[in-house]
C-alpha cells in the first residue's frame, strides 16, 4: 500500500515528516517523542482499538510506512540536520514559486493573512495533530492540511528573512551545559577514580538516547527482543538512565516476563519518580496482576477439581 499526499509541501515532492507526526516545524525532541508514542499506541496491533480487519491493516501500514520513518528521520541527529537544511532550501523555493502554491484548506488560507502567525500556526498544528490518527480514513487528509500550514509558515517566515528548520534546543542539551561550564571553570582539577568526566557526562546522554530511540522503534514494530538488546547495550554506557530502565520494563512486559519487568520499572522510578516510560509500564503491570488475580478468584479449588474431573472423562 502506498500513500499519495499532494497537499502542502508534498506537492513539491518533499517528504513532510513534521506533518506526518502532527508537530510544528520547530518541535524539540521531547515533543516529537511524545507525539510519536501516542501515534504508535493508536496504530500498533498490540494496543490499537480499531476492530475491522481493513482498519487494522491500514493502521499497521500507516505506522510502518509513515510514522516510523518520520520519527526515525526527526530523532536521528544527522538526518534531522539534513532535513533542516532541506527545509531552508524549500523556504526559498516557496517564495520564488509562490504563484505555483495551491492551498485547499480554509485553515491554511486564513494563516496566509493572519496577523498572529506564530500563535495561529502553533494552535492549528496542535489541533489537527490530535485529530490526524483518530479517524484513519481521514488521516492522509489531515496530514495534508498540516503540511499546508507548514508551507504557509515557511513561506511567510522566509519572506521576512527568518530561517526555519533549526529545531528548538532540546532539554538534554540544556542539562549538559552546567556540567560543561563547571569543567571549564576548573580545568586543572583531576577526576576522582571512577567518577565521570565532563566529556563523559555530555556524551553519554546522546549515546543512550540513540539506543532508547532505536528501542522505541523496535517496540512500536513488535520486535521486543530487538528492544531488549538495544536497551541492554545502552545501559552498559549509562547504567543509571531512568528512561532506558523504563523502556526495558515495557519490553519485558511485552515478552510476558513480569518479574524482570518489575525490576527495571522499580529501578527507573527510583532514579526518576516521574519517568513516563516507567509509569506507563507500571500501569500495564498492575493491569496484568489484577487480571491474573481475578482469574484465580474465579477458579476456586472445587471448581478446578470438577473441571479437571470432567476434562479427564472426555479423554479416551
Amino acid at each position: 500500500m502506498s500513500f499519495n499526499i499532494k497537499q502542502g509541501l508534498f506537492q513539491f515532492d518533499f517528504e513532510d515528516h513534521h506533518a506526518i507526526l502532527g508537530v510544528p516545524l520547530d518541535a524539540d525532541f521531547n515533543t516529537i517523542r511524545k507525539r510519536y508514542m501516542l501515534i504508535a499506541r493508536r496504530l500498533h496491533p498490540d494496543s490499537s482499538k480499531v476492530e475491522s480487519p481493513a482498519d487494522k491493516k491500514l493502521a499497521t501500514q500507516l505506522l510502518s510506512k509513515l510514522a516510523n520513518p518520520a520519527y526515525s528521520k526527526l530523532t536521528n541527529d544527522s538526518s534531522r540536520a539534513e532535513h533542516g537544511v532541506l527545509l531552508g532550501m524549500m523556504s526559498k523555493r516557496l517564495v520564488q514559486e509562490k504563484d505555483k502554491v495551491k492551498l485547499k484548506s480554509e485553515t491554511a488560507q486564513k494563516l496566509l493573512t493572519s496577523p498572529n502567525l506564530e500563535t495561529d500556526y502553533q494552535e492549528s498544528v496542535a489541533k489537527l495533530g490530535k485529530q490526524a490518527y483518530e479517524t484513519l480514513s481521514q488521516t492522509l487528509e489531515r496530514i495534508g492540511e498540516i503540511s499546508e500550514l507548514n508551507l504557509v509558515y515557511l513561506q511567510r517566515k522566509e519572506s521576512k528573512g527568518e530561517t526555519v528548520g533549526k529545531p528548538a534546543a532540546d532539554k538534554k542539551a540544556a542539562k549538559a551545559a552546567p556540567g560543561k561550564k563547571k569543567a571549564e571553570e576548573s580545568p586543572t582539577q583531576k577526576p576522582v577514580a571512577g567518577e565521570a568526566t565532563a566529556d563523559t557526562e555530555t556524551s553519554a546522554p546522546s549515546k543512550i538516547d540513540n539506543y532508547c530511540r532505536r528501542a522505541e522503534n523496535f517496540l512500536a514494530g513488535g520486535d521486543f527482543d530487538g528492544a531488549v538488546n538495544e536497551l541492554k547495550e545502552g545501559l552498559k554506557i549509562q547504567p543509571k538512565n531512568s528512561r532506558a530502565h523504563g523502556l526495558l520494563g515495557q519490553a519485558y512486559l511485552k515478552k510476558n516476563q513480569a518479574t524482570l519487568a518489575k525490576v527495571h520499572i522499580n529501578q527507573a522510578l527510583k532514579l526518576n519518580p516521574k519517568e513516563e516510560s516507567a509509569l506507563d509500564a507500571q500501569k500495564q503491570l498492575q493491569k496484568q496482576i489484577q487480571k491474573t488475580a481475578k482469574e484465580k478468584d474465579n477458579k476456586s479449588p472445587i471448581a478446578a477439581f470438577f473441571s479437571n474431573l470432567l476434562g479427564g472423562k472426555k479423554k479416551k
